[in-house]
């Protein structure tokens, strides 16, 4: 792990009923980085502010703050944290091994939004969402999960990578989709 003299200075801003969000607390966790959570009031709108699009045009959660850099984006906060906090185990230096976590990060940025995390949005918050087509995604993508992981321990070998804490907040709380 990289070493600092200084404890950081982070601040995540989030919802705490977002899979996004949980990604990345998640991996703060692990990392045992102290953080300040700041919760934004997603039903209240505090996301569409022009305080808070200051921060992410997108006007969407995850933030994280530390010191002067703002980065929006909970995969790219992930990998951020890996190769700022982590070792090379979460987010490998070679390019073979960053292909196969960045895979299975686009995969957490498409498949798992559009079939877990949409399913779990859709019967949660009530948000007219096609929840069949969302199951029928989900479980498309978690078939393909089975056969990875019959063959290793996590997605991308023998060790967990940041491409496994992308995944796991929407694949565990897929019962609620």
């Amino acid at each position: 792990m990289n070493m600092h003299l200084i404890a950081p200075s982070l601040k995540l801003h989030r919802f705490a009923l977002s899979g996004h969000c949980h990604r990345v607390e998640l991996f703060l966790s692990l990392l045992k980085l102290p953080v300040e959570l700041i919760d934004v009031d997603l039903a209240g709108k505090a996301h569409k502010t022009p305080a808070f699009l200051a921060l992410n045009p997108f006007g969407q959660v995850p933030v994280l703050q530390d010191g002067e850099l703002t980065l929006a984006d909970s995969n790219a906060i992930l990998v951020y944290l890996a190769g700022k906090y982590g070792d090379e185990s979460w987010w490998p230096r070679d390019p073979a091994g960053q292909a196969a976590v960045q895979q299975w990060l686009s995969i957490a940025a498409g498949p798992l939004a559009f079939g877990p995390a949409a399913a779990r949005v859709a019967h949660l918050f009530k948000e007219p969402l096609n929840a069949t087509e969302a199951i029928k995604q989900a479980k498309m993508l978690f078939a393909v999960m089975e056969q990875v992981l019959a063959k290793s321990a996590f997605l991308t070998g023998s060790t967990p990578t940041i491409a496994d804490i992308a995944n796991y907040s929407y694949t565990a709380h897929a019962p609620e989709g």
